[in-house]
């Protein structure tokens, strides 16, 4: 089932998560272990995420570049094949610009397919690993040029023309961000880039996380009066160690307010912390859900012990 078809017909309130590949030479024990410690609390969909690859640009005699790449973190294909197959939850795989040709991107989507994955989350990543030196016309600089990419081979279109190409049938998610990208100048710049990919075919939002509920509603509330017209669902992470007030803001530029960091940094060790961040994610939850929304996206990683003790809170089995 597509994500935007369970947002559609969703009766109850439900959760979806998103996890991460082990690290490269890791045991793939680690994915199955999480995934079946959310089996009793019916995760609609698992996203997937797929780090930017480590591109080098190196010069060669001629004055060309060649490149080189290498991923910390394979196995996202496959484990979407696990999560829809062995466990019957559809996964959500990141599809990445940066780190990827068009090419590439065209025959990661081919293999999605062959799978039977329905739906992908379409992305920017990092830019530090996305330009070369001299301007690249085969990979997709911005989301919604992967948005386009991913419509157009819904429609049959290839890179190249194929005679008798047969169309892929992806729902495809993209990021939003209530406290704005890191790159845009201002809100407004960036959710007139969220009604863009809007444009280009996405069906749905998720969030970066955030800690304060009013951010989330002001945000929706904009992107409404500018058109946004897809589903935004809220993205939630349980604060679990002190070091998460200075390395989240670091690594996804969202702010930490006032209250939520004096009680952390308050705390006398992590297990504090821990209880905590369980109390704040549950106070939003029941906020979120009182406003009428179904779907709760929880980032966890590889981590679902805090999300467990959550679901036993939440009681929405």
């Amino acid at each position: 089932m597509q994500v935007a078809e369970i947002l559609a017909t969703a009766q109850a309130p439900f959760i979806s998560v998103e996890i991460i590949p082990p690290r490269r030479g890791s045991s793939i024990r680690q994915v199955y272990d999480a995934v079946e410690s959310l089996i009793p609390h019916r995760p609609r969909y698992i996203n997937i995420t797929s780090h930017a690859a480590e591109v080098v640009w190196q010069e060669q005699p001629d004055g060309t570049f060649k490149r080189r790449v290498k991923r910390r973190s394979p196995g996202t294909f496959g484990i979407c094949a696990v999560i829809k197959h062995k466990y019957g939850i559809e996964p959500v795989p990141h599809l990445l610009c940066h780190g990827f040709t068009r090419e590439e991107t065209e025959d990661a989507l081919i293999e999605l397919h062959y799978l039977g994955v329905e739906n992908v989350l379409a992305l920017q990543g990092e830019e530090k690993y996305a330009r070369p030196p001299r301007p690249d016309r085969t990979v997709n600089q911005y989301a919604y040029e992967l948005v386009e990419q991913i419509t157009a081979m819904n429609k049959g279109r290839y890179l190249d023309d194929l005679t008798d190409a047969q169309p892929t049938n992806f729902c495809i998610g993209v990021a939003a961000y209530p406290e704005k990208h890191y790159q845009a100048p201002n809100l407004a710049f960036d959710i007139i880039n969220l009604r863009r990919k809007q444009e280009a075919g996405a069906s749905y939002a998720i969030t970066q996380m955030f800690f304060d509920n009013a951010v989330y509603y002001d945000f929706v509330e904009r992107a409404r009066h500018m058109g946004v017209s897809i589903p935004i669902v809220p993205g939630i992470k349980i604060l679990t160690k002190r070091d998460h007030v200075y390395s989240l803001p670091r690594s996804f530029h969202i702010s930490i307010p006032e209250t939520l960091t004096h009680a952390v940094l308050s705390a006398r060790d992590d297990r504090e912390v821990l209880e905590i961040g369980l109390e704040w994610a549950y106070q939003q939850a029941i906020d979120l859900l009182a406003h009428g929304v179904k779907n709760l996206h929880f980032y966890t990683m590889l981590y679902t012990k805090p999300l467990l003790r959550l679901m036993d809170r939440l009681k929405l089995d």
